[in-house]
């Protein structure tokens, strides 16, 4: 059997950790810059809110309505969700994080009439743990475990834990989820099973197999009708195959100058070197892309993207962050006013055995890139993320004093050490979270000794 805990309105649920108050009152989660909704609470989504409502019409669309918005903060997000992973990993005999707030779970070692009493315990102790409801999906392969964790988050009879463990529940599930709701089926596919007359997911599975493969010849659409219909055909490894890692933003504003832009580039490198080293694998391309404002026709566009190979596959943030520059250097062009820019990483392989170059870097340099790299990543977990970042992630003050987060005063001429030491600004830099517009961002008071919540 296996299992899939999801998370019940991931974003929101976290924002109400700590803030009791909004307890049955609606809750949005804004997109970076708060540009639009990209999470909601239960109570948002009965007021009408839907998702992707761009945030300035809010006011215009529920005029009197009291709605409790929030900036998305992913590193709150990212260590609560961490805490119910590491009571799922106590509870499993193996499981395997599929997102931020969903979890598969391989449950054989546990017999199949306790899996019930088993799943529902689960849920009150990440509840009475953590403070975040989840919703748990039993099944005999992944696909019905999905659709039976929207069961246990839709009705409340199945007390956060629906098992589908016989024909006549697993027709019955079927029945009720549309052919869209289905993983693995996307929009595209979904439209073409809805013009030949599939609504549902039972509509699909009850179709033979040979048309199933005439009509679409894709191995994916298969292996899902497979499953809708009782067989475990995804294998397992399929789960945790990246071919790539991702990190993109659009600015607040627009950017001109090529400084700024390497900063960004510098920031979203850098986070995909995390991202590799977070799931122990490496890279071998590094590409960036740029783009302008495509709803600015008033103004001159520009689109590129290139890559380049490294010499040897890494997960190290510097080489990464440099060879993301080099790229950058490439395809920038003075002139254009950019808005979005993003890096991507390719080729990812498991971060051991790694071939390396004869004329790259010796075996001792890599080694003590690896140290580097696992200091700087146990002390920004410790202290919160951004504690400590390479020089090229700090960006120029407003102030026009550079990118040192303590530099030399240059208006005075100093001749000692200590008139020196007491002529430089302490001024800190800004950081790749305040790069953004986060106007409504909430404090993180379980990573940062600055927000820890004072009791009266």
């Amino acid at each position: 059997m296996y299992g899939i805990a999801d998370l019940d309105n991931c974003y929101c649920s976290c924002e109400k950790v700590f803030r009791p108050d909004l307890e049955g009152k609606p809750i949005v989660v804004l997109s970076n810059n708060d540009g639009c909704v990209v999470a909601r609470s239960n109570e948002a989504k009965k007021m009408g809110i839907k998702e992707g409502t761009p945030y300035f019409q809010l006011a215009e669309l529920f005029p009197g309505q009291k709605i409790a918005v929030f900036s998305s903060n992913y590193e709150l997000y990212g260590e609560l969700t961490g805490r119910v992973v590491s009571i799922i990993r106590q509870e499993t005999p193996a499981y395997f994080r599929y997102s931020i707030d969903e979890c598969f779970m391989y449950l054989d070692g546990i017999e199949l009439d306790r899996l019930q009493t088993w799943g529902e315990n689960l849920h009150k102790r990440v509840k009475r743990e953590v403070g975040l409801p989840i919703s748990i999906g039993l099944a005999p392969n992944k696909t019905l475990a999905k659709i039976a964790s929207k069961l246990a988050k839709k009705y409340e009879v199945y007390k956060h834990c629906c098992m589908i463990d016989s024909d006549y529940k697993r027709e019955k599930a079927l029945e009720w989820c549309p052919i869209e709701d289905v993983w693995g089926i996307g929009r595209r596919y979904a439209a073409k099973l809805q013009s030949l007359g599939c609504k549902t997911a039972l509509d699909f599975a009850q179709h033979h197999q040979n048309w199933v493969r005439q009509t679409f010849n894709n191995i994916n659409i298969v292996r899902t009708w497979q499953e809708l219909n009782g067989e475990d055909a995804v294998p397992n490894e399929e789960l945790a195959k990246k071919k790539s890692i991702c990190t993109s933003r659009s600015f607040n504003g627009m950017i001109s100058d090529k400084d700024t832009l390497r900063t960004h580039i510098a920031n979203y490198a850098a986070r995909c070197a995390e991202k590799l080293r977070a799931q122990k694998t490496v890279a071998t391309t590094v590409g960036v892309f740029v783009n302008t404002n495509a709803f600015r026709e008033d103004l001159a566009q520009y689109w590129n993207f290139q890559e380049l190979r490294l010499v040897t596959p890494t997960s190290s943030t510097i080489p990464i962050v440099q060879t993301a520059h080099d790229v950058l250097d490439r395809i920038f062009i003075q002139g254009y006013q950019y808005k979005k820019a993003g890096v991507i990483v390719m080729g990812i392989s498991p971060d051991s055995p790694i071939q390396q170059d004869l004329f790259d870097l010796n075996a001792e340099q890599i080694q003590k890139m690896r140290r580097l790299d696992e200091v700087i990543d146990r002390i920004n977990r410790m202290h919160g993320s951004e504690t400590i970042v390479i020089g090229a992630q700090q960006y120029t003050q407003k102030n026009g004093k550079g990118k040192a987060a303590i530099e030399r005063e240059k208006s005075r001429a100093c001749s000692s050490s200590s008139e020196r030491e007491q002529a430089r600004p302490k001024v800190k830099a800004e950081v790749f979270a305040n790069a953004i517009k986060h106007d409504f961002r909430s404090k993180n008071p379980t990573t940062r000794w600055s927000d820890i919540i004072k009791l009266k």
